[in-house]
């Protein structure tokens, strides 16, 4: 046992500082590919349902049609409506987008732990490539919605297995994958937006991504170094070890001197599993965690899957479409700068962070409604601003629920709040699709 605890938690020094870095790089790369799928299904959500439409169509889409937050002129789709809309909101592709996630991320933490880590990795390469495949060369909006899933379903396992994945390296990359994470929304919406801007279409686009699966695939199996004691293709039996010192508590960076206390008291590295009764008593001290969460998340995605496809300005240079697709790349720039802010500002208060954003939900429903915003400038400025709001409220949280729960707990409790984010996210859809449809039909 002392022999397993040794290798699969030793100092990334005797290893070399080169397996030091190749660990903490290719858990960044695998990061930046777990949720890149993800951040280009919902930056490419206003062409995979126009792709649809077109196809069913026999006139071609006037660039200069519609109306949103500008107003005038008919719908560019071919229907009346002022708001250019497509036939199905984006939240269809938002609600296939987390559904699978938000299932997996409830579901299973019970049973994962009965498959491999090199077959978990194996199954999140082999969906978000049919993703990519199913969506590129779609006939019918269900195809594409099909190839969402897929997309939800590798991100949400990924993300589940690599971050249990990090307690068999030294704890410095947790940070490399959290980077990668926030850097997968930038690089992600960005690259989506400039491909089709210069002209490749959303097909071509989509099959150029198709070389982050084989990232994925070379980080995992080739980057990594990996300790000598995991076990890739055989079930990892639980026990002693792996309850309790394989899955420690993840901890912040500037919880390295609690840390290495903890290590200095043997008693207290092998604490007894939570009971049911004590993971109940852990979720009702997450409330007040979880709720701004969620509520933030809620505010923010009902903003982004069910209001901005509504505000087009015709007057701009900008299509609408590449309206929508910067819209995301500002709001995922917000979201990667406020997330890479713990450093240098702590927000205890995440409540107030809930606050702003129903009041920036609340701002862009009347502007669609009365059309006063002057130009697409001023809305940039707003969803640059709402993803700072939506990472800060993400990032504070975590940070919390961290220094105040105690270490038998911390695991657990990181894990349940996770869904805070996700429940948010999917109860935003049908409000989405509320106004979407409100609007659309006037």
């Amino acid at each position: 046992m002392e022999r397993a605890q040794t290798s699969l938690n030793s100092d990334p020094e005797p290893r070399g500082r080169w397996s030091f870095w190749r660990n903490l790089s290719g858990f960044w790369l695998l990061g930046l590919c777990n949720n890149f799928a993800y951040v280009v299904m919902l930056s490419a959500a206003h062409d995979i349902l126009h792709q649809q439409e077109s196809h069913n169509s026999t006139s071609p889409r006037p660039l200069g049609g519609g109306g949103g937050g500008g107003g005038g002129g008919n719908g560019s789709n071919g229907n009346s409506s002022l708001y250019d809309c497509n036939p199905v909101s984006t939240a269809a592709v938002l609600l296939a987008d987390i559904l699978p996630t938000l299932v997996i991320k409830a579901v299973a933490p019970f049973f994962i732990h009965k498959f491999p880590y090199g077959c978990r990795v194996l199954t999140c390469v082999a969906t978000a490539t049919a993703s990519f495949l199913l969506v590129s060369f779609s006939s019918t909006v269900g195809m594409s919605i099909l190839g969402v899933i897929f997309a939800s379903m590798s991100s949400g396992l990924g993300e589940l297995s690599f971050l249990s994945l990090t307690v068999f390296f030294d704890g410095s990359v947790l940070g490399g994958w959290g980077s990668g994470t926030g850097g997968a929304g930038v690089i992600g919406a960005f690259l989506y937006s400039a491909f089709t801007q210069a002209g490749l279409s959303p097909r071509t686009t989509l099959l150029i991504m198709l070389v982050v699966p084989v990232v994925m695939t070379i980080s995992y199996y080739f980057l990594l170094v990996f300790p000598p004691a995991f076990s890739q293709w055989q079930c990892m039996e639980e026990g002693p070890v792996r309850n309790n010192q394989e899955r420690r508590p993840l901890m912040e960076e500037e919880e390295e001197k609690e840390a290495a206390e903890d290590e200095e008291k043997p008693d207290e590295r092998f604490l007894e599993p939570l009971t049911f009764p004590d993971k109940v008593t852990v979720i009702r001290g997450l409330v007040k965690f979880i709720v701004p969460l969620g509520l933030v998340y809620f505010a923010e995605y009902f903003i982004n899957q069910g209001l901005l496809e509504l505000l087009f300005f015709p007057a701009s240079f900008l299509s609408h479409a590449e309206q929508y697709r910067w819209y995301q790349t500002l709001y995922q720039i917000g979201v990667f700068v406020s997330r890479s802010s713990l450093f240098c500002v702590k927000i205890r208060r995440v409540w107030i962070m809930s606050v702003l954003q129903c009041v920036n939900a609340v701002l862009l429903c009347v502007a669609v409604q009365f059309h006063f915003l002057p130009n697409v400038f001023t809305v940039f400025v707003i969803i640059f601003y709402e993803g700072l709001l939506g990472g800060a409220a993400y990032i504070n949280t975590f940070h919390f629920i961290s220094k105040e729960t105690g270490a038998r707990e911390r695991e657990f409790a990181m894990a349940a709040a996770s869904v805070g984010d996700s429940l948010g996210i999917a109860l935003s859809s049908p409000l989405s699709f509320f106004v979407h449809n409100y609007f659309c039909s006037r």
